[in-house]
């Protein structure tokens, strides 16, 4: 007897593949790397909120109608974010990390996949706070430029401050959070003097190449979206940024063990997954 429920999961994913096909041959954007069970989520998500009978219907809007597929993108992208966001990760930031970066006379920082900015003004405010931000330059990246936008203007609801707040508390936050921003009609809008130290730009890390040399990455929360071979081409686009004894901060339930760079990175903190690079290629 024929199993017709395999053989519409069958159908659904070949027209998945055909979709991040259309997308990576129209608009250059590569999605055929990502996580199956993720686009899967997304697509169907997508479909639901349409008029859109099949996958195949969606594949015909996406290489027709531009707006559509910017719907697409932003379907796609990762937007999961908060100010201080898994506050122990700052708090072993400020602690093992910034007394180190304290030594270099000027420092770089790359915030790849940075979504809607809360972490990387996150990042400006613990810089801050340790005598940094002056002399520190942080390029903020992501392929999505609806989020991009909401970054660059550092303004946000208010209705999560709360939260906000307690984060900073607990990643050693040494003022109050309202210290750093003014708050008008139920907005937050950060210090501009943030922004100044900040370069926000559309990068792609699965189509594009290294970005610059740095200090420090920080790119949390993002491989888990990658099968296998993408997280090895990220980490490699990692690697090849850095400078020599470089930080790299990944998300919690992330790791480079397994990667083929691996062991050209050794742990800061095990627990928090950050890494410093112990050597180049040519080591």
């Amino acid at each position: 007897m024929i199993n017709y429920q395999n053989v519409r999961n069958e159908n659904i994913n070949i027209e998945i593949k055909l979709l991040l096909e259309a997308i990576y041959l129209k608009y250059g954007h590569d999605f055929r790397n990502y996580s199956p069970a993720h686009l899967k989520r997304r697509i169907l998500h997508r479909l639901m909120l349409s008029d859109i009978k099949s996958i195949s219907e969606m594949q015909y809007k996406v290489l027709h109608d531009p707006e559509f597929m910017r719907e697409i993108l932003t379907d796609f992208s990762i937007n999961v974010t908060e100010m201080f966001r898994d506050p122990l990760f700052y708090k072993t930031m400020r602690r093992e990390v910034l007394p180190v970066l304290k030594t270099y006379p000027y420092i770089k920082i790359w915030h790849a996949g940075c979504s809607t900015g809360e972490e990387v003004y996150s990042m400006a405010i613990l810089l801050e706070e340790e005598g940094l931000l002056d002399k520190s330059l942080i390029y903020a990246t992501d392929y999505n430029e609806t989020v991009l936008k909401v970054a660059k203007k550092a303004e946000y609801t208010n209705e999560n401050l709360k939260a906000y707040q307690k984060n900073y508390e607990k990643s050693g936050g040494r003022r109050k959070l309202a210290d750093y921003y003014t708050e008008k009609n139920a907005m937050i809008k950060f210090d501009p003097r943030f922004r100044k130290r900040i370069v926000f730009s559309e990068h792609n890390l699965v189509t594009d190449k290294a970005f610059a040399e740095v200090h420090m990455i920080i790119c949390r929360n993002v491989l888990i979206y990658f099968n296998r071979e993408l997280q090895n081409r990220v980490i490699k686009l990692f690697h090849d940024s850095l400078m020599k004894g470089g930080v790299l901060g990944v998300g919690s339930k992330e790791s480079v063990d397994f990667s083929r760079y691996g062991k050209a990175f050794e742990y800061i903190n095990k627990n928090q997954k950050i890494y410093i690079k112990k050597y180049s290629h040519d080591e």
